[in-house]
């Protein structure tokens, strides 16, 4: 099957038009045209149905797309392969996290990286979906469960747990719980126990939802649950990793938190010798390495 015809669909399913399909080819529209219509006397079938507002695959098209968005990946991965150069790192690299381990911690941290790496491009992906890396949907990813599926590398690198914490101010205003029924007489900023995120999480949620506590502010990721915190709003359920970069909050109530949850960095085999796989592995590993260090350094003073 002609590859060049190959990638005119391709082109055209994911834009949804000949025209846009055309204009990012540098094919006129009626070139594309007579490309798709060849294609489809080749197959004997319609690959899309034609309405004014523009194209939709059939369902032989959308079995013909997921064949050439694979093919369009593992073309992406040889690529990438081909420019990682044994010396030098650069090209761009897609790194998939969740909305909160990669806004309050990952990337405050990138300008290390970017000032070793400089002509590196970072694509970074923040969701709590977990995406298909052996479909090439991202390179990389860090996520707070190991990976289960098949043909990927992954690597340990801590453990979070998730703890309840405030702001001086609004603990001077309200007073400090001492006991876990105090909570019911504070709001709580969380997210909600239905929502995405880690199970442990939703567990802690769960557990203090059980004490009727009737001021309540849900927000659907820990960026926003930080926010409210800081902004003397109440007590919020937060990583324990935040503490370091926000060392202003107050922990409430030490000893109750979520049971571990363990941090896991993914990437394909298929990327194994990637230069910019190795290095932001690296870049990350030497991040959590000096975090440790510090944190001993600090419980140390402490214990003084």
């Amino acid at each position: 099957m002609d590859w060049d015809k190959l990638r005119i669909f391709h082109s055209v399913a994911d834009a949804g038009s000949l025209t846009h399909a055309g204009d990012t080819l540098h094919l006129s529209q009626s070139a594309v045209s007579r490309q798709i219509r060849a294609l489809e006397t080749q197959l004997n079938t319609t690959l899309f149905h034609r309405h004014a507002r523009g194209l939709i695959l059939t369902e032989q098209g959308e079995l013909l797309h997921d064949a050439t968005r694979a093919m369009a990946r593992r073309i992406d991965t040889a690529a990438a392969r081909i420019r990682d150069s044994e010396e030098e790192v650069f090209g761009e690299l897609r790194v998939t996290t969740t909305t909160g381990f990669g806004s309050l911690w990952l990337a405050p941290r990138l300008s290390a990286l970017y000032d070793k790496y400089p002509d590196l491009k970072i694509d970074l992906i923040l969701d709590e979906k977990v995406l298909d890396l052996p479909m090439r949907e991202a390179d990389l990813a860090i996520r707070m469960k190991e990976p289960s599926q098949a043909d990927l590398i992954r690597k340990r690198l801590f453990t979070v747990r998730m703890r309840l914490y405030a702001s001086p101010v609004y603990l001077a205003k309200n007073g400090t719980p001492e006991r876990l029924a105090d909570l019911s007489t504070h709001r709580l900023i969380c997210q909600n126990a239905t929502s995405a995120q880690v199970s442990a999480g939703a567990a802690m949620v769960q557990e203090l939802m059980s004490y009727d506590i009737p001021s309540l502010l849900n927000v659907n990721n820990y960026f926003g649950v930080l926010q409210a915190v800081l902004a003397d709003l109440g007590v919020g359920v937060l990583p324990d990793y935040l503490i370091e970069d926000f060392p202003e909050m107050v922990r409430v109530l030490p000893e109750f938190e979520s049971d571990e949850v363990p941090v896991y960095l993914a990437y394909p085999e298929e990327l194994r010798q990637s230069k910019r796989i190795h290095a932001f592995r690296d870049f990350v590993t030497d991040e959590l390495i000096a975090r440790r260090q510090r944190l001993r350094e600090s419980a140390e003073q402490q214990s003084e």
